[in-house]
């Protein structure tokens, strides 16, 4: 496993993944408990964040307070399991902007195949905070990371909800560098590239497909 992994260890973050795994969970509450569990995550991602000073003045005198520096990061959803974190994040750091990484997984390789991207111009001049709920093989973060890179992004951090050994392992390799956050390390993978005991295909269970 990577010497940069922060697994999150709240009350709050493990409940809710338990009521994520539940197969009886429907999509309506699937897509909610992701969100909430991406908010809760957000405070440990960005715990170092840049502050500045700025004078305010409040109801009762004037100060000098603390605020976000800016640019704000630029949150990076890895399609389309991605978007379900993203808005959770989004609650969070409404002022941030958004890149998109279109990727799918070949199923007969398991490997990620790019088919969109998008993303603001200075993107290389800022945080880039990369979502996805499932870190299984990793090879879409792997991926997603690696494009990020090309375009000259140094200042990168990853963050799902599962992981598995296996991708985490992956990940380690291939991007040594980068700071990866998830709320639990399940046991393995399957066959299938899926991971046990999971909660199955994020994207199908948010969006009932």
């Amino acid at each position: 496993m990577t010497a940069k992994l922060t697994v999150i260890e709240h009350p709050l973050v493990r409940h809710k993944i338990s009521l994520l795994r539940d197969q009886q969970t429907k999509s309506i509450v699937f897509r909610a408990l992701v969100r909430e569990i991406a908010q809760l995550m957000t405070y440990e991602v960005t715990r170092d964040l840049a502050l500045v000073d700025r004078d305010i003045e409040t109801p009762v005198a004037l100060m000098t307070a603390q605020v976000l520096a800016h640019p704000a990061p630029v949150l990076v959803s890895i399609l389309r399991a991605g978007n379900t974190m993203l808005d959770g994040v989004l609650d969070l750091l409404p002022t941030a902007s958004v890149a998109h990484i279109g990727m799918y997984r070949d199923h007969e390789t398991l490997k990620a195949v790019e088919y969109s991207f998008n993303g603001p111009p200075d993107i290389a001049d800022r945080l880039n905070l990369v979502v996805d709920p499932m870190l299984a093989t990793a090879n879409s973060g792997i991926a997603a990371i690696a494009r990020l890179k090309d375009k000259g992004v140094r200042d990168l951090r990853m963050m799902s909800i599962l992981a598995a050994p296996e991708g985490l392992a992956a990940f380690a390799v291939a991007h040594p560098d980068v700071p990866v956050v998830v709320g639990e390390v399940d046991e393995r993978l399957n066959e299938k590239g899926y991971i046990v005991p999971g909660l199955g295909d994020a994207g199908d269970r948010s969006y009932g497909t």
